[in-house]
């Protein structure tokens, strides 16, 4: 079988198997797993045999024409290089253990056939993305996935948050996708096809006539997509769904699809130094703000949620600075622990007995329950603090390293100033990722909340096991990905060396291990305070505002205002200590959903209320006095209308009379 024909059944098989699953979810439920797991798991096996046959040669390009348009042509065209079938993998690998996870996660929900189709489909959809050589192929991919995301964060539907979470996910990426959509005209415009390559020999020639105008309207799209300032807002909201649904999305797939385009589109971006700068200044304000929302969530996914957005800052800072390959390198790295992280979270969730425990401060002993979770979700952190030898140590570096190098000047068309921003923000965030990676992990097993309920001590075995090959790819692929008789990363994208330098290495580690102790030394004096007597803590608490408060009283108004001693947020909490007064709005997110309500969503009513007062109460108006005016004078007539002969000719006499009186008048 050919290697292009194999690359097609990638994206073709999940589709099938989604479509399976939709038309015998209700007449044959028995099919519905095997429809979900074996066609997803099989295009995983084909990604990877495409791979191998792929490796670091040359390109491999094919197309065939879809149909004539007349301008632009549109083809079905296969691209196939380092990047995609890499990145193919990676989708394939995240999915395959999501269906598996799902099958006994979602066991008993009614709804587990739609869901696990719109997964595939989801599947195949970013595979399409991948592979596809094509803008106008690759924008179907795209959109596909946005109301595959729309259906499955809104899965619990019953739910107000849910429902509101699909929404505004739905909506936001939308706000981005309409000026991406003209991004994409214009582009195909300037360089006269909707082909890949030949928009990149365009760029790279200088042909693009509007080459800043273009990559504005993209970054809107990606901004959406890959949930970076100020489109971001709808990723923690998107918890909402089921936990398999947030690895997919995290790891594999919509917020990946953004970087993946850039990745690809590169030249096109670097031919307008402004557009590397918005990209670079968009990086950094995502990496940091994220980061400092992340230390002061309570909600474990919520973190998770922040942290990928810090993370996909990474991936668009590296490529703000012109180094694709590092950023696809951090890109694969934190496919793989970000799906063990949600994953793991899920199985927590799992023993705590419900997701509305998925508030750390309420999770007590979970780790004791859950185990297998509690040790891989310790790897997967300690990669996502970029401790080495773990796999994020190696790609996050790359990232530092190429931000360094842009710093200097030594990027070619790239403004040095950009590369010291992304360089700062990136070692600011490297502290921040490293203390709330460890606040996640004191607070969810080694906290004081209440213990998990029995019935919910024994975890499903294949949701463990996944965990578990998850684990791998964690561990080892940042030092194997970069020995040359092994992968050798470099050879397979542009030739740029991804290894880490020893600078980079001691600023980025000793960065890591300064949030870490940092953070671990706040719990602990947290942790003292905690275990002193509650009497005596709530009582010097209630001195500070009012000292005429008796203990007793203290004692109560404590007891109004939180609960319990494990309520909304632990008292034993690091980032309360450590955020200070920036806690509570970094806990909101710094209320931006609140800034854009005022700034656009009001106005957006008003104007809606304006608009439908005219039409009720103007146009309206108008139209109905254009009808009633005929309706009163076809009354006054029916009115004349009596029967009666010797009215109608009183009338006609006194009619002649006054026609008589008027002419002799007039005479």
């Amino acid at each position: 079988m050919t290697l292009t024909t194999l690359a097609v059944l990638v994206p073709l098989l999940p589709f099938l198997g989604a479509a399976g699953a939709l038309l015998l979810g209700r007449t044959a439920p028995g099919f519905v797993r095997p429809l979900a797991v074996l066609p997803t798991a099989t295009a995983f096996v084909l990604a990877v045999i495409v791979a191998t046959r792929q490796g670091s040669g040359a390109a491999t390009d094919a197309a065939t024409r879809l149909t004539p348009t007349g301008s632009v042509p549109i083809d079905l065209a296969l691209h196939l290089d380092g990047f995609s079938v890499l990145i193919a993998v990676l989708v394939g690998l995240v999915a395959t253990c999501v269906q598996l996870y799902s099958t006994a996660y979602l066991r008993d929900d009614p709804r587990y056939a739609s869901y696990s189709a719109l997964v595939s489909l989801f599947t195949a959809a970013m595979s399409l993305v991948v592979y596809t050589g094509d803008l106008m192929v690759l924008l179907v991919g795209w959109e596909i996935m946005g109301i595959c995301s729309y259906f499955l964060v809104g899965h619990y539907w019953e739910t107000e948050v849910a429902r509101t979470a699909s929404l505004k996910a739905f909506l936001v990426t939308k706000l981005g996708d309409v000026p991406f959509l003209i991004g994409v005209f214009a582009l195909a415009a300037d360089a006269g096809t909707f082909r890949i390559n030949g928009i990149l020999t365009a760029a790279t020639h200088g042909e693009l006539a509007h080459p800043t105008v273009i990559g504005l309207l993209l970054l809107a799209g990606v901004a959406g997509k890959s949930a970076q300032f100020p489109l971001h807002t709808w990723l923690p909201d998107a918890m909402a769904g089921p936990t398999p649904v947030s690895a997919l999305i995290h790891a594999a797939t919509m917020v990946a699809a953004g970087i993946y385009l850039v990745a690809r589109l590169l030249p096109v971006f670097e031919a307008s130094a402004a557009v590397l700068a918005v990209l670079g200044a968009m990086a950094a304000v995502t990496m940091v703000g994220s980061g400092l929302a992340a230390f002061a969530q309570d909600d474990i996914k919520r973190v998770l949620a922040y942290s990928t957005i810090g993370q996909l800052g990474y991936m668009a800072g590296a490529l703000a600075v012109g180094d694709r390959g590092a950023a696809v390198f951090h890109l694969l790295s934190h496919g793989a622990f970000k799906a063990l992280l949600f994953l793991a979270a899920g199985v927590v969730i799992h023993a705590a007995g419900t997701n509305s425990l998925a508030a750390m401060s309420r999770m007590g002993d979970v780790g004791k329950r859950a185990p297998d979770a509690m040790w891989t979700m310790g790897i997967a952190l300690a990669a996502l603090a970029a401790i080495p030898p773990f796999s994020g140590f190696f790609s996050k570096e790359s990232v530092l390293r190429a931000a360094e190098h842009a710093s200097s000047g030594h990027a070619e068309g790239v403004p040095a100033a950009v590369g010291w921003l992304v360089l700062v923000a990136a070692l600011v965030t490297a502290v921040l990722t490293a203390g709330y990676a460890t606040r996640l992990f004191l607070l969810a097993f080694r906290g004081h909340g209440p213990a998990a309920p029995e019935a919910h001590a024994k975890e499903p075995a294949v949701m463990n096991a996944v965990l578990w090959v998850l684990a791998i790819p964690t561990l080892a692929f940042g030092a194997v990905s970069l020995v040359p008789s092994l992968l050798d990363l470099p050879t397979w994208f542009d030739g740029d060396e991804l290894a880490p330098t020893l600078v980079t290495s001691i600023l980025g580690v000793g960065l890591s291990l300064v949030g870490v102790i940092a953070t671990y030394g706040a719990w602990q004096a947290m942790s003292a305070r905690r275990r002193a007597p509650l009497g005596a803590v709530v009582t010097a608490e209630a001195a500070e505002a009012e000292p005429a408060l008796t203990e007793a009283a203290a004692l109560q108004t404590h007891e109004q205002v939180y609960g319990d001693v494990a309520a909304a947020h632990d008292p034993a909490d690091p980032g309360r200590l450590l955020l200070g007064p920036l806690f509570g709005p970094a806990s909101h997110g710094f209320h931006l959903d609140t800034v854009y309500s005022a700034l656009f969503v009001r106005p957006v009513l008003a104007a809606a209320g304006l608009v439908r007062f005219l039409d009720r109460e103007v146009v309206e108006t108008y139209v109905r006095g254009a009808g009633g005016l005929p309706r009163l004078l076809g009354a006054a007539v029916r009115r004349a209308q009596t029967g009666n002969v010797q009215t109608y000719v009183s009338v006609l006499l006194a009619g002649s009379v006054i026609l008589a009186v008027l002419v002799a008048v007039g005479a």
